[in-house]
C-alpha cells in the first residue's frame, strides 16, 4: 500500500473573486473547495488508486450495497490556517483511529490511518487557497467518508469500497458571540443501544435522530438530549455533542460527562475538555448520569452550566431543557465561564495563539 496521491487540476476552478467572496462568509457546509481525494479498496488489491481529482458528482450502480444496507460511515474534523501560513489540524490521528474503528464496526474495510491523514495534506494542498487566513474562528471543515461500491443485493459485506474525503469553509458558529440553544429531552424515542452501533459515526445513526429532530424543533428547540435505550433514565449525549455537567463554582468546580458506556461517541473534542479541565483546575468526573439528577441539580442550583462539544462549535452552551410536562433553566439561561474558558482554551490551541503543550496540532502543509 502506498500514500502516493495523483492528481488532477480540476480544469475550471472557482474564480479567484468568486473564492473571495465565499471565504467572506462562508456558513457552514454550503460551499465546498475544487479538489476532492479518493481511494478505492477491494479483496484483491486491498487500498489502491490514491488520487486527488476535480470535485464532482459520484457515480453510483442502482445495485451498489450503499444503497440498500447502509455501509456507509464518516468523520467530520477542522484544519486552520497558522500565524506563520502553514495549514494545521487538531489531532488527525485521534479521527483515523476512530474511522478505522467504526469501519470495523460497520464490517468494512479499514484505512490505514497513514493513508486518511495523507489524504487530508494531499486535498489542503492542492486548495489551500481556500483555507481562511489565520487569527479568528474560520477554518477548513474536512469530511471524509467511505461507501459500499459493490454491485450486487446479497445481504452481507461488501468486497469493494470508495473512501473520499471532500473540503468545505466554515465561519464562525456563534458569528454574533457565543449564544445558550435550547434542547428537548427525547423520552420517545433513543439514539442508540448497548451492542449497537452507538460507538460509530454512521450514517445510519444520524438518520435515525431526524425524526426527533424534527419534533424537538416543533417546541423551539435546536438539539436533541437522549436517554439510554434500556431504562430511559440514563443521559446519554446530544444528537451531534458530547454532553457536560458543571457542579459548584470559584475553586470548587466539578465537571461532569457522562461515560462511555458503549452507547455513546467517544468525542475527540470530549476527550480534549476532559484534559484542560484539569489543567484549569476542575474536578473531573467520568459517570452516569440521570434525568432526574439533572432536573433537581438545575432546579437547586447545585449544576451551575451545562453544555455540549463537539468539532462543529467545540462548545455549545446549553440555556434551558423543555420536555413533556414542562421545562428547566440552566443557571441564569446564559452561557457559563467554566465552558466559555474551556473553549477559549482549545480554539487558541487550534488556531494556534497558545502554546501547544499535547501536541495536538499536526502541521499537514508547510508555509
Amino acid at each position: 500500500m502506498s500514500a502516493q496521491f495523483s492528481r488532477t487540476s480540476n480544469p475550471d476552478p472557482t474564480p479567484e473573486a468568486r473564492r473571495t467572496e465565499i471565504l467572506a462568509a462562508p456558513g457552514f457546509g454550503r460551499y465546498f473547495t475544487d479538489h476532492m481525494a479518493t481511494v478505492r479498496w477491494n479483496a484483491q488489491r486491498g487500498w489502491h488508486d490514491a488520487a486527488v481529482v476535480p470535485y464532482g458528482p459520484l457515480v453510483l450502480d442502482p445495485a451498489s450495497m450503499v444503497l440498500h444496507y447502509g455501509q456507509e460511515i464518516f468523520e467530520g474534523l477542522k484544519a486552520y490556517r497558522q500565524p506563520d501560513g502553514s495549514i494545521a489540524s487538531f489531532r488527525p490521528e485521534a479521527n483515523a483511529a476512530r474511522f478505522r474503528a467504526t469501519a470495523a464496526r460497520m464490517a468494512m474495510a479499514p484505512l490505514p490511518d497513514e493513508l486518511f491523514v495523507a489524504s487530508l495534506a494531499e486535498l489542503l494542498d492542492a486548495d489551500r487557497e481556500w483555507v481562511p487566513p489565520a487569527g479568528g474562528e474560520e477554518a477548513m471543515y474536512l469530511r471524509p467518508f467511505m461507501l459500499a461500491t459493490e454491485v450486487g443485493l446479497g445481504v452481507r459485506p461488501s468486497s469493494e469500497y470508495l473512501y473520499c474525503l471532500i473540503a468545505s469553509p466554515v465561519g464562525p458558529y456563534f458569528p454574533g458571540g457565543v449564544k445558550p440553544i435550547d434542547v428537548w429531552l427525547s423520552t420517545e424515542y433513543t439514539r442508540a443501544a448497548l451492542g449497537g452501533t452507538g460507538t460509530a459515526k454512521c450514517g445510519g445513526n444520524y438518520a435515525a435522530s431526524l425524526l426527533p429532530q424534527a419534533q424537538g424543533a416543533e417546541h423551539g428547540c435546536s438539539q436533541v438530549v437522549y436517554l439510554d435505550a434500556e431504562e430511559r433514565h440514563w443521559v446519554d449525549e446530544m444528537g451531534s455533542n458530547n454532553l457536560f455537567f458543571v457542579y459548584g463554582s470559584g475553586d470548587q468546580i466539578e465537571v461532569v460527562t457522562p461515560a462511555l458506556t458503549g452507547s455513546i461517541l467517544p468525542g475527540i473534542t470530549r476527550d480534549s475538555l476532559l484534559v484542560l479541565a484539569k489543567e484549569l483546575g476542575c474536578e473531573v468526573t467520568e459517570r452516569r448520569m440521570s434525568w432526574d439528577e439533572w432536573l433537581s441539580g438545575a432546579a437547586d442550583g447545585s449544576i451551575s452550566e451545562v453544555f455540549g462539544c463537539g468539532t462543529a462549535a467545540v462548545v455549545t452552551p446549553i440555556g434551558r431543557v423543555r420536555y413533556h410536562g414542562g421545562e428547566v433553566v440552566m443557571g441564569d439561561g446564559q452561557p457559563g465561564p467554566v465552558g466559555l474558558r474551556l473553549r477559549s482554551m482549545l480554539t487558541d490551541i487550534q488556531r494556534g495563539a497558545a502554546p501547544d503543550t499535547h501536541s495536538w496540532m499536526r502541521t499537514l502543509v508547510p508555509a
